[in-house]
């Protein structure tokens, strides 16, 4: 009996209350849109809200078509009710603690017409990265240090780590986006390599080799070669 009257509560919400989407899949920074219909002929100034919780008696209300707004989401949420056209759920700048379950959700005596949401929020996979130096490739022909900086176009909260290609591991060399190169550290012909990385994925870039032409700890002589070119 208590199913039947479920599939019957269900299937007159989904009659009153339609969104163009039941799940929601977006990258942190970014944000969405969602519409949806309601039946205008009996909720037309009825309260609607923006909830968040794992249940409908547990769901706590974000922001309502009445202009409240929850204090950390003011600046980066908006309802929207255009009657007949629909209501427009907004939110940007999306974290991925944003990530979780969500009602769209009418006043209604007795029992709310409500809708549920699973928002997923990811980073931006890491796309492979480009090295280039910062400086004149010709200052190693002086002993003078060169900058090789590392960076992925996209991804979001990248990780760079640069690591010295040896037998039998690779070596962590310097964790940042940029490899320093000078006569102290640069006493044998070598290779080294970017990795960018956040929490979908890694990748590396193309191997920056160097040569020792002269070694010294003050005026070395040295040249080096991006991706197969010098």
């Amino acid at each position: 009996m208590m199913r039947v009257l479920y599939l019957l509560l269900l299937c007159e919400t989904s009659v009153q209350l339609q969104c163009d989407k039941t799940v929601i899949q977006a990258n942190v920074g970014s944000g969405f849109s969602l519409l949806c219909q309601y039946q205008t002929n009996r909720y037309l100034f009825s309260k609607k809200y923006w909830c968040r919780g794992e249940s409908r008696s547990t769901c706590v209300i974000l922001m309502d078509s009445d202009h409240l707004t929850n204090r950390e989401l003011r600046h980066r949420s908006q309802i929207i009710d255009a009657q007949r056209r629909g209501l427009f759920i907004i939110m940007t700048d999306l974290k991925l603690e944003d990530t979780g379950v969500y009602w769209v959700g009418i006043d209604k005596i007795h029992a709310d017409i409500m809708t549920s949401i699973n928002l997923i929020v990811t980073f931006v996979a890491v796309s492979k990265p480009m090295v280039w130096p910062l400086s004149s490739m010709g200052d190693t022909c002086w002993g003078q240090p060169v900058t090789v900086h590392c960076a992925s176009a996209k991804g979001t909260s990248v990780q760079y780590t640069w690591y010295q290609s040896t037998q039998p591991q690779d070596i962590q060399f310097q964790s940042s986006a940029d490899l320093h190169l000078h006569c102290g550290i640069v006493e044998e012909d070598s290779q080294y390599y970017c990795s960018a990385s956040n929490d979908v994925s890694s990748q590396h870039s193309g191997m920056v080799s160097v040569q020792v032409l002269k070694p010294s700890e003050e005026d070395c002589i040295y040249r080096f070669a991006m991706e197969g070119k010098c």
